[in-house]
């Protein structure tokens, strides 16, 4: 029971510190007249291409991969960009206005619309990517960067993102449903574990009469704080030391505990499609002992590297991506994070949290129920057709009522609110 609650603890901790960098990003582009006059020489030509090419572009690629339907849908369409952009836009909500990553719920959303496993990994991916390469301020971090600890973490993750596309890619090659069971099954058990956290974090606060806000609370993974002290007192060279800034002389830790991390990091990141920026804050602090100032700063790096790493040398060339996809969802979150973020100033935080809970195991009812389906598609279980599209679509209808009203709460909020949060700034 101790093991479940630290886990529950480690990932909110990296969902809340990827919240946090997903509003940066955002805050950056928005505020920034070139970096919009970018993101509109990105997205024009997206699609026009789009319009123009769906239809060469779908005639040209297999129909069939491993005697399964291997692209549904293959190309774009104004119907799959518009959902892109209400996908981006509901996680873009749920980010802003409850402080823990809404990217979680990507992948699901894609898959549950018709998307393939595979296809909605690399386009997260991209998406991720993108967002990372016009937010990002570098220069403000650079001081809090170790570069020779960012170095070593990104030889890991490199090999990681590696293993995880050659993984998503090879299941994919031999069933294109086997692969999206692969992604289905992951994706259960992260969403399990961060849903039944959040829930039982919400149940708690409510008892206790806890009406704050969803950013605040106690220090996430307290009680790690000896683990970092065993892990640096192993003496494996080389040993790389970080943060003379803040302790006289830095502290150091043996590089084979960097590339692990770092493996982890990218392995995660390029079988799930969520950048890994939600495991490097936890892992940095809670297990490493690197300070918050420069895991942030070393995490801007270790997100553009390994996102575009993943998204295009494992993806993109494979033809795993949607680019209409990834650019929908982006313009989706920007507007999302930014009225989600105002709503937190006129919301009392206890019916955020429960909104987060509610939200995550959404999306793990609508991964569990739609693994049936394919496990019986692939023979590994008998269960009729009917039985198991009756709980696909439940899984389906579920995940988008409880993300549907929860995107109207917050909308209808901010537009009710309109005149207290006018000159708010985030």
């Amino acid at each position: 029971m101790n093991f479940f609650k630290q886990w529950g603890r480690f990932m909110m901790a990296g969902a809340r510190a990827h919240a946090a960098w997903e509003l940066e990003m955002s805050n950056n582009i928005l505020r920034s007249r070139k970096r919009l006059m970018v993101l509109g020489l990105l997205t024009i030509p997206v699609l026009l291409g789009g319009w123009a090419f769906a239809e060469p572009i779908a005639s040209a690629l297999p129909g069939f991969i491993g005697d399964k339907s291997a692209y549904s849908p293959a190309f774009y369409s104004t119907g799959i960009f518009v959902a892109s952009i209400l996908i981006g836009l509901c996680a873009g909500l749920i980010t802003g206005c409850i402080g823990a990553g809404g990217g979680f719920v990507i992948a699901p959303a894609l898959m549950s619309a018709g998307i393939k496993g595979i296809l909605a990994v690399g386009t997260d991916l991209f998406h991720i990517f993108a967002k990372a390469i016009m937010g990002s301020v570098i220069h403000k971090k650079l001081g809090n960067i170790s570069v020779p600890l960012a170095v070593t973490f990104l030889i890991g993750a490199i090999l990681g993102a590696t293993t995880g596309g050659l993984i998503n890619r090879w299941l994919y090659e031999i069933n294109p449903i086997l692969s999206d069971a692969f992604i289905t099954t992951v994706y259960c058990l992260m969403l399990g574990g961060l849903g039944a956290y959040s829930m039982i974090d919400f149940l708690n606060a409510r008892k206790a009469g806890n009406a704050g806000s969803a950013h605040g609370g106690k220090s996430e993974g307290a009680e790690l704080k000896n683990l970092p002290k065993k892990l640096q007192a192993i003496r494996i060279p080389p040993m790389i030391t970080f943060d003379q800034g803040i302790i006289p002389g830095g502290r150091q830790i043996s590089c084979v505990f960097l590339i692990l991390s770092g493996a982890l990091v990218g392995l995660a990141a390029a079988i799930m499609g969520v950048g890994g920026g939600f495991l490097t804050f936890p892992i940095f602090v809670y297990l490493l002992g690197i300070s918050s100032l420069t895991t942030v700063g070393t995490d801007i790096f270790q997100i553009i590297f390994t996102a575009g790493y993943a998204g295009i040398l494992q993806y993109a060339i494979y033809g795993f991506i949607f680019f209409t996809l990834a650019m929908g969802m982006l313009l989706g979150s920007l507007l999302g994070i930014q009225m989600g973020a105002l709503v937190t100033k006129v919301v009392p935080g206890i019916y955020i949290r429960g909104f987060y809970a509610l939200s995550v195991l959404a999306g793990f009812i609508n991964r569990i129920f739609a693994l049936p389906k394919k496990l019986a598609d692939l023979e590994f279980i008998t269960l009729s057709k009917s039985a198991s599209g009756i709980l696909d679509k439940i899984g389906i209808f579920a995940f988008f009522i409880v993300i549907g009203v929860f995107a109207i709460w917050v909308v209808g909020t901010f537009l009710l609110n309109i005149k207290k949060l006018k000159g708010v700034h985030v």
